[in-house]
């Protein structure tokens, strides 16, 4: 009888194993952020076009910044988009 050495695991456990916790987090920790920002602009009825005025970039500088699987984006640039936006950016180490 073959026991399943994966039975009792966690799913944590197992990204820790293959070595892409920290990349699975950042892309998801990424995923809400950009869907946080676009119900914000959505609530406030702003085009992305706005966004980009009122943040003095780009309409492509806006679409990265609410692209999900865009990881790059600086913190200066999340804290002036919730600025905008009526947000606070809060970051938290635990």
């Amino acid at each position: 009888m073959m026991k399943n050495k994966a039975i009792g695991s966690s799913f944590d456990d197992f990204l820790i194993e293959e070595s892409i916790a920290e990349e699975v987090e950042a892309g998801a920790i990424k995923k809400i952020i950009a869907y946080q920002l676009q119900e914000a602009i959505n609530r406030e009825y702003f085009t992305k076009t706005t966004l980009a005025t009122q943040l003095s970039t780009s309409r492509a500088a806006v679409d990265r910044l609410l692209d999900p699987e865009n990881e790059s984006i600086t913190l200066l640039t999340l804290k002036k988009a919730a600025n905008v936006l009526g947000k606070k950016l809060y970051l938290q180490l635990i």
